[in-house]
């Protein structure tokens, strides 16, 4: 099986290894797969036509995406602090 992530230039590129972060290409906010906020997103149908997946957090931030405040709220403070 093949699986689309992205990088850290926002290029899409084939993985045999799943995402372990999700995000949101309009929001430019990634998190864990199973973050709350995200799952009702989801569920609402508002959220899979913008859905990306990273390979981990350095990658996700490489690409300019900020942690989420819900699923990651450490990571989002110190992202805050150094915004």
């Amino acid at each position: 099986m093949t699986f689309t992530l992205l990088g850290p230039d926002e290029k899409p590129y084939p993985s045999t290894v799943p995402g372990t972060l999700g995000g949101n290409r309009r929001l430019r906010i990634y998190g864990r797969l199973d973050c709350p906020s995200a799952l009702r997103a989801l569920a609402r149908g508002h959220y899979s036509s913008h859905r990306v997946f990273f390979a981990d957090e350095a990658t996700a931030r490489a690409a300019g995406y900020r942690p989420c405040s819900v699923c990651m709220h450490a990571a989002y403070l110190d992202w805050k602090a150094g915004a």
